[in-house]
């Protein structure tokens, strides 16, 4: 019997499995408990805050209830013991998959989130693959004249979306696209009906394409920079050298190589997009996670806000991991840091 002796191949492609797992492992060891400390913080700050978590959970019962009763409910809830106290109940119940009640919307957090999860995905989904496409033509024909009216004009663009607050583009969105146009200003469906794909595709039309426009400036920026940087290597010099076209030395010699440190700066902004996010369903009235954190944080509902917070900080831990892991995986350049 014959065997097969592993070819070097094979050991590099291990190899670089091992360090892929080895980069996941050790980002884990510092996203699990940071995600932790900063739900801590969550509650922290709640018993700073001047809200009466009482009467935010009693709502208009609590003017009418006697002192006893308060007293009682008080009691019932541990709502005297110290925040650290109330902390650990709620993390150990979220191990265990009970997230606590929203007070906001009186449903389990689980439920609140699993309902509005899909609608923050969609529209942070879309956003983001509209913002990469645009942003690969915009600085593909920028770079490839730098200096040039496209290039010129291409950047005047990026730094005006970058100085205009997410919440203005919005606002202007809506005064020129709904009221001048007719598009849906918000909400994911019209006069309180179930949503249905053609009515959600064009409930998305704005936000998605806000959210898209909040995102280019950074996108577009370092594409660019990576672009320019890669028109000057040896290997495009060669290309051209052979006698390639413009269009095939951007397409096959250019692009893969700008596109390996753009895929870590997706990872490593994902924070700006949970905040793009933040802001724009709260100007569209989006069902979404975001919209439901505004309201949360409002309204003193902290077990929502953990959740929504602990959510939110897993996605961007995992984001920027996950694009560390890619670029290494796709570079054999690079080695596990």
């Amino acid at each position: 019997m014959s065997t097969r002796v592993p070819t070097a191949g094979t050991k590099r492609r291990r190899s670089r499995a091992g360090e892929v797992l080895t980069l996941l492992g050790r980002r884990a060891l510092v996203g699990v408990p940071a995600t932790a400390a900063i739900t801590a913080a969550v509650f922290w700050l709640a018993s700073l805050a001047p809200f009466n978590p009482l009467a935010l959970y009693m709502g208009t019962q609590y003017e009418h209830a006697t002192p006893e009763a308060r007293a009682q409910l008080v009691d019932r809830l541990g709502l005297n013991d110290a925040w650290y106290a109330i902390w650990g109940r709620w993390a150990s119940g979220a191990l265990r998959g009970d997230w606590g009640i929203s007070r906001l919307f009186g449903q389990p957090v689980a439920q609140v989130v699993s309902e509005r999860l899909p609608y923050t995905a969609l529209l942070v989904g879309l956003g983001l693959m509209v913002a990469i496409a645009l942003s690969v033509l915009l600085a593909a024909g920028a770079a490839r004249r730098p200096g040039s009216p496209v290039d010129v004009l291409g950047l005047g663009l990026v730094h005006l979306a970058q100085a205009i607050p997410p919440f203005v583009l919005g606002l202007v969105a809506i005064a020129v696209f709904a009221i001048g146009l007719g598009l849906p200003a918000g909400g994911a469906s019209s006069g309180g009906a179930d949503p249905t794909p053609a009515g959600l595709a064009l409930h998305l039309v704005l936000p998605v394409g806000v959210l898209a426009v909040t995102l280019l400036p950074w996108l577009v920026l370092n594409l660019r920079a990576s672009l320019l940087e890669a028109l000057e290597s040896d290997a495009v010099l060669a290309a051209r050298g052979r006698g390639l076209g413009e269009s095939t030395v951007m397409r096959s010699h250019v692009l893969p190589v700008a596109l390996l440190p753009f895929i870590t700066v997706l990872g490593s902004r994902l924070g700006e997009l949970v905040t793009g996010a933040l802001l724009i369903e709260a100007v569209f009235s989006w069902p979404g996670l975001a919209s439901a954190t505004v309201s949360s944080a409002t309204a003193g509902d902290f077990p929502l806000l953990a959740a929504v917070t602990a959510l939110t900080c897993a996605a961007v831990f995992a984001g920027s991991a996950l694009a560390d892991a890619c670029y290494l995986l796709l570079d054999p350049r690079v080695g596990d840091v």
